[in-house]
């Protein structure tokens, strides 16, 4: 999760506090709204199993649901 909180601090230009409660809302929001199998993935992916990769597809992933591809 900290690559992910990194990353969005990084990238929306936000102290690390304000990205973690960004990560957080949406990762919430997320499993909130999930079908119930999904909401181990959702975990699975955000505690960092995956590294970097993962962070980067996490970002990816969460954009093609709120539909906008990611351009990297």
């Amino acid at each position: 999760m900290e690559n992910l909180v990194n990353m969005v601090a990084q990238r929306a230009g936000l102290s690390e506090e304000k990205a973690r409660t960004a990560v957080d809302t949406v990762v919430g929001f997320l499993k909130q709204h999930a079908p119930p199998a999904l909401s181990g993935q959702i975990d699975s992916l955000v505690s960092g199993g995956e590294g970097q990769a993962g962070a980067s597809g996490i970002a990816s992933k969460i954009g093609g649901m709120f539909g906008k591809k990611n351009s990297e």
